[in-house]
C-alpha cells in the first residue's frame, strides 16, 4: 500500500531534502525514524528537492509497505518523537497506488522573506537585505514572468532535465509588517530558479538593472546573464498543490 507523508521542516542544519553522500538531509532522517518505528526498510519520494538550507512549511512524500497501517494519534507522536525538533510530520494517509508525490503535483508555491533589520529571532528564516528597493520596478519585472514559459537563464547550468518550461501563475512582491516577501507559484520550478530569480530582481529593485534588461536576460536563456542566487535561509516551501482526491482518505482517516 501506497502513503503519503505531510510534513514540515527547517532546513538550516540539512544538506537539503534528497539522500546524498556529501552530508545529512532530510529524507535520510526521516527514511531512518520510519524504518526505526515500522520495523522494516522505508524509503520515501518527495514531491520535489529543495536545497541546503531551505526550509519547506509543507512537503510531501509518499513511501509504499506490503501491510495497511493503522496511523492513530499515538503513531504520529512516536515518530515526532524520533525525530529532531526541526522535523515535523503533520499526517500520514493512505492513497491509491497511481498517487505519485512528485508527479501527481501540479503545482508549488514558494516564498522568499527578506527584512532590511536583523532579528535575533529570525536567524536562518529570513534574508536581512540593508539596501532600499522599489517594489514598482520590482513587481513590474515579476509580472513578466507570467508571460513566458523558458527559464533557462534562472536554471544552475548543471542539471539534468529534459527541458526548462515553467509555467508561473503568479509572482510579486509584497511588503508586511517590515517583511518583503516574494510569492511565486508554478507547476515546476528549475534546480535553483527561485533564488536566482529573487538574486536578480533584487538587481532590478536597486535601479541596477531595467525592467527591459530584465526580460532580455529571460529571452536570452543563459544563465550568465542572471544575477546571483540569493542565500537559501529566505526560501520556504509553502505549498504543494494536488487534485482533491487524493486526500479523500486523509478526511476520512481524521
Amino acid at each position: 500500500m501506497r502513503y503519503f507523508i505531510e510534513l514540515a521542516y527547517k532546513g538550516t542544519h540539512y544538506h537539503g531534502w534528497q539522500r546524498q553522500s556529501n552530508g545529512l538531509s532530510v529524507q535520510e532522517v526521516i527514511e531512518k525514524a520510519l524504518s526505526t518505528l515500522l520495523r522494516r526498510p522505508i524509503e520515501i519520494i518527495g514531491s520535489g528537492r529543495t536545497d541546503a538550507g531551505v526550509h519547506a512549511e509543507q512537503q510531501f512524500a509518499h513511501f509504499e509497505v506490503e501491510e495497511p497501517l493503522t496511523v492513530t494519534g499515538s503513531f504520529l507522536h512516536a515518530l515526532n518523537c524520533t525525530l529532531p525538533p526541526d522535523i515535523s510530520i503533520q499526517a500520514i494517509f493512505p492513497v491509491r497506488d497511481t498517487d505519485h508525490a512528485r508527479f501527481t503535483a501540479f503545482s508549488r508555491y514558494y516564498q522568499y522573506r527578506i527584512r532590511q533589520r536583523k532579528s535575533p529571532f529570525l536567524t536562518d528564516l529570513v534574508y536581512v537585505f540593508r539596501r532600499d528597493l522599489d517594489l514598482d520596478r520590482m513587481n513590474e519585472a515579476s509580472a513578466l514572468l507570467l508571460t513566458h514559459l523558458d527559464f533557462q537563464s534562472f536554471s544552475k547550468v548543471r542539471t539534468n532535465v529534459s527541458h526548462f518550461r515553467c509555467k508561473i501563475e503568479r509572482a510579486e512582491w509584497l511588503l508586511e509588517a517590515g517583511e518583503l516577501t516574494f510569492h511565486i507559484k508554478a507547476n515546476r520550478f528549475l534546480y535553483g530558479m527561485v533564488r536566482t530569480l529573487v538574486g536578480t530582481l533584487l538587481e532590478v529593485g536597486q535601479g541596477r538593472m531595467t525592467v527591459a534588461e530584465f526580460e532580455q536576460i529571460i529571452l536570452d536563456r543563459d544563465r550568465r546573464k542572471a544575477g546571483r542566487s540569493a542565500p537559501p535561509n529566505g526560501l520556504f516551501l509553502v505549498e504543494i498543490g494536488y487534485p482533491e482526491d487524493v486526500f479523500v482518505r486523509k478526511i476520512r482517516q481524521i
